[in-house]
């Protein structure tokens, strides 16, 4: 086996990236979603009140906050048990496209906070935000950086493509 057959192909940052601090990420996600809903809930509130109602949130939500957590366990599992099995960047720029998309869709996610609480405060003015707002904004627009870095080639090579299946 060469240098270029082996995840090495693959930038370290890229790697670390991809393989080990996102899907981290999704596992702190899974386990506030599934085993500390309430504190997930209180996150995503923007007042006292909502606060209050998040400590006793009813059946669906809850329901919903597991399935949640299962998402972002299929997405840790995904991420890191597909990208670190296969040499492909061709399967890595598949994988990660799909993952960008979602990026987007994560971030539209947050627009009902950001009608509540102002878009510039949700999505800009990260020196306000709460650790919800760090993790569903500011750590997916590193996602969705990262990812678009490597869809378009930045630090792949010449030409930003090598070896494909």
């Amino acid at each position: 086996m060469t240098t270029s057959d082996t995840l090495h192909s693959i930038p370290l940052l890229y790697r670390l990236f991809f393989l080990y601090v996102e899907p981290i990420s999704a596992l702190v996600g899974a386990f506030y979603a599934g085993i500390r809903p309430t504190e997930y809930l209180t996150y995503l509130t923007s007042s006292p009140a909502a606060a209050v109602l998040a400590q006793k949130p009813p059946t669906a939500t809850v329901i919903s906050l597991y399935q949640l957590s299962n998402l972002y366990l299929l997405f840790a599992l995904n991420e890191r048990l597909m990208l670190s099995s296969t040499l492909s960047r061709r399967t890595w720029r598949t994988l990660l496209f799909g993952l960008l998309v979602a990026d987007f869709g994560h971030l539209a996610s947050m627009v009902p906070l950001a009608q509540e609480k102002g878009f510039w405060e949700v999505f800009v003015n990260f020196w306000g935000w709460n650790a919800m707002e760090w993790g569903s904004v500011g750590f997916v627009y590193c996602g969705a950086t990262m990812r678009s870095c490597f869809l378009l080639g930045v630090g792949l090579g010449k030409d930003g493509h090598a070896k494909e299946d």
